[in-house]
């Protein structure tokens, strides 16, 4: 499966915290979950879920130029892909790459996502 995608939040866009300690998904997190699940079913197409061990092999296009971690895009990105029925659950996943690429105007990702044949 390989996928085009918007750039995905930051950890920090992604996650909040009440004032108690509890911890929900900001309305940036939840729009970018969304969009994804409705790109995942474009054109009235359900993706087949993916079932057993995965390889995904991910190319970030930031936005601009500011300093960012490579990570940090990484949580709503996985999570987001699992919502939307490319996978069961992230935790398919035994091999990830991830490459930071040039920046282009209004950011994106590149998604392959391969099944782990065991020998």
């Amino acid at each position: 499966m390989t996928l085009e995608l918007p750039y995905p939040p930051s950890i920090n866009n992604y996650y909040g915290h009440t004032r108690t300690g509890q911890v929900y998904i900001k309305k940036h997190g939840k729009d970018y979950r969304n969009d994804i699940f409705d790109l995942l079913r474009e054109g009235g197409q359900t993706p087949e879920t993916m079932q057993g061990r995965l390889y995904v092999e991910i190319d970030l296009f930031p936005p601009d130029n500011r300093k960012r971690d490579i990570d940090n895009p990484m949580k709503c990105l996985l999570d987001s892909l699992e919502k939307g029925g490319a996978y069961v659950n992230d935790a398919q996943i035994f091999k990830l790459v991830i490459e930071k690429k040039q920046k282009v105007l209004g950011g994106k990702c590149l998604v392959r996502i391969r099944s782990i044949i065991n020998k």
